[in-house]
């Protein structure tokens, strides 16, 4: 077993006391022990971050979570790290494992306290989708102010597809999607998430993406292993509570398979002498 893992075993997980008819969907999978989250799984996170070249960079990672893409980023080599997080247990958790490489701020995104121009890459997963438009706005702003000339935001996303999608279809997927997580989900289109990141001044460099396969086998084979896709699949059978939660949840995206996808974007802030 990795530190990661003993560090996150062995944690209070965020909303702990909360009923599992009412957990977000994201922390009730993170206490059936996934600890990949990312809607395009560990493949789209670790090409997220090859392309936007963390080696020796000044990194801060949005909304860490419960530590699976800190781990990947610190072996990168950056030259240093730093993870902002709204949740406190998330922010202890994330700062226990990076303690010995950076540390991890218990504040908000939109409201860094960061001096302007002082990160290469700002990094987030899974945050900007659970926002409302205007804190959308908000936390792309800030992630603009904090990086230096040429530094790039790189972003791993749920996303509507094709980009001229039915608004009665948009909104009707991202109300089941709501209900079913129990979280406000917010979802754009990949050309409004483009539209987001340049509406902050930014130039959008590498555009991918990837079904949402979240809770299918193949993919959790993939991103926990075998022994931890049984671990948690023995986790969801041990209560019907859960069982119920989580095949609501797989039917929802099973339901919106061809509207929803994970998407991810990486963009970088012109120079002054680019833009002039």
């Amino acid at each position: 077993m990795t530190p990661s893992e003993r560090t996150a075993q062995s944690a209070v997980l965020p909303l702990s006391q909360r009923r599992v008819e009412d957990v977000p969907g994201h922390w009730l999978l993170a206490r059936l022990g996934k600890r990949a989250l990312g809607p395009g799984g560990t493949a789209m996170t670790s090409r997220l971050l090859r392309d936007a070249s963390l080696s020796a960079a000044d990194v801060v990672e949005f909304a860490p979570g419960l530590d699976r893409t800190a781990t990947e980023i610190l072996r990168t080599g950056p030259k240093s790290y730093l993870g902002i997080e709204r949740d406190p247990e998330a922010a202890r958790i994330v700062g226990e494992l990076v303690v010995a490489h950076g540390e991890c701020r218990n504040v908000d995104a939109t409201a860094t306290g960061l001096p302007d121009a002082s990160a290469d890459v700002v990094v987030g997963e899974a945050m900007l989708t659970m926002q409302t438009d205007r804190a959308k706005r908000a936390v792309t702003g800030e992630a603009t102010r904090l990086l230096r000339p040429g530094g790039r935001y790189a972003i791993h996303e749920m996303a509507l597809q094709p980009d001229h999608l039915d608004p009665a279809i948009a909104t009707e997927a991202c109300r089941g999607l709501a209900g079913s997580i129990k979280v406000n989900a917010r979802l754009l289109t990949v050309a409004e998430w483009r539209a987001l990141l340049e509406g902050s001044g930014l130039v959008v460099d590498v555009v991918r993406t990837a079904p949402m396969a979240l809770l299918h086998l193949r993919r959790n084979v993939a991103d926990e292993g075998v022994t931890g896709t049984l671990r948690i699949a023995g986790n969801v059978l041990r209560s019907r509570d859960v069982r119920r939660r989580v095949l609501d949840m797989w039917k929802t995206l099973h339901q919106y398979r061809h509207s929803i996808v994970a998407v991810s974007l990486i963009a970088h802030l012109p120079s002054n002498e680019a833009t002039s």
